[in-house]
């Protein structure tokens, strides 16, 4: 098992630095930088390039790059002068936070509680409404999805706040039109996985034994059937936090998604750069915990440490 774990990190310490290395590559591709406009005189020009190491070679500012990064230094930041890339990733980031753990609540919740009724009724009228809540959640993307849900339950029924502020209740509408897609996704595949656990030998053996269908689904279904969904948890609580710009903008989320929009259109080098890295960290330690995770509760996985392969 030590053998997995060791594995599994060396390979996200590779990928993370291929991304870094692949995000300041690009970052250098474009064809302009920062200091392009017109307005500025070609000294301040020249002045502001050097304090940014941007006159150095490409070589040399990679590998100041990547110094930087091993010391946690994602640089300062271009259109915010004075101000750190992690001061701002640190202030900016808990309001996303805050939003991808409710949607995951709720879509974990919800979407394997409509799983398991669709499949304990398959083809009948709460199966067909569960698969049609699940198109509903992936075919309606969330800057559409968004708006509809503020004017109906925000500004016809007036349940909720349209914009966040400090109260817990006006989180509840970016949080579930963040989760509509991930808790459509979950609500198919725990649908599948339930019906394939209900075809299975020991359900029939359970119903024979006298088990009530509440028991099963508790002591046999849940269980198994849920395995899946462990495996997709941490890529989906990631996808979450990092697809959360457009909610973040409808509703007036002053969260990470918004200095990463503004910042691309300001070719703001280190904070496109940071924000980019830190995104990359945050999806790829997600998976090593699933995946270590999974190694413990499968135990075709601790069998000499060679699971995954």
């Amino acid at each position: 098992m030590l053998k997995y774990i060791l594995k599994r990190l060396l390979m996200a310490l590779a990928t993370l630095w291929v991304i870094s290395t692949l995000t300041f590559v690009l970052m250098h591709a474009l064809p302009n930088d920062p200091f392009t406009d017109p307005k500025l005189k070609p000294e301040v020009r020249q002045a502001l390039r050097v304090k940014y190491g941007l006159d150095k070679p490409l070589s040399e500012q990679y590998v100041i790059y990547m110094k930087n990064l091993l010391k946690g230094d994602l640089g300062t930041s271009i259109k915010y002068p004075g101000r750190s890339v992690s001061d701002i990733i640190a202030e900016s980031f808990p309001k996303s936070f805050a939003l991808g753990w409710r949607a995951l609540i709720i879509a974990v919740i919800f979407g394997m509680l409509l799983g398991i009724i669709a499949a304990l009724n398959h083809q009948k009228t709460l199966d067909y409404l569960s698969i049609f809540i699940a198109i509903i959640g992936v075919s309606i993307p969330s800057i559409i999805l968004g708006p509809i849900l503020a004017y109906f339950f925000g500004v016809k029924l007036g349940w909720f706040p349209v914009t966040v502020d400090k109260s817990e209740i006006s989180l509840f509408l970016p949080s579930l039109t963040l989760a509509m897609s991930s808790l459509a996704t979950i609500s198919r595949l725990m649908r599948t996985t339930t019906l394939e656990v209900l075809g299975q030998d020991y359900i029939s053996t359970a119903k024979a034994k006298g088990l009530s269908k509440t028991q099963i689904v508790l002591k046999h279904v849940l269980r198994n059937a849920v395995m899946p969904i462990i495996t997709i948890l941490g890529p989906l609580f990631a996808a979450l936090i990092t697809g959360s710009i457009v909610v973040e903008k409808i509703f007036a989320v002053a969260g990470l998604g918004e200095y990463f929009v503004s910042t691309i259109t300001e070719q703001d080098y280190p904070m496109i750069m940071g924000i980019t890295i830190f995104y990359a960290a945050l999806i790829i330690l997600s998976i090593l915990v699933v995946d270590i995770m999974y190694g413990f509760i499968d135990p075709r996985l601790r069998i000499s440490g060679k699971g995954g392969e």
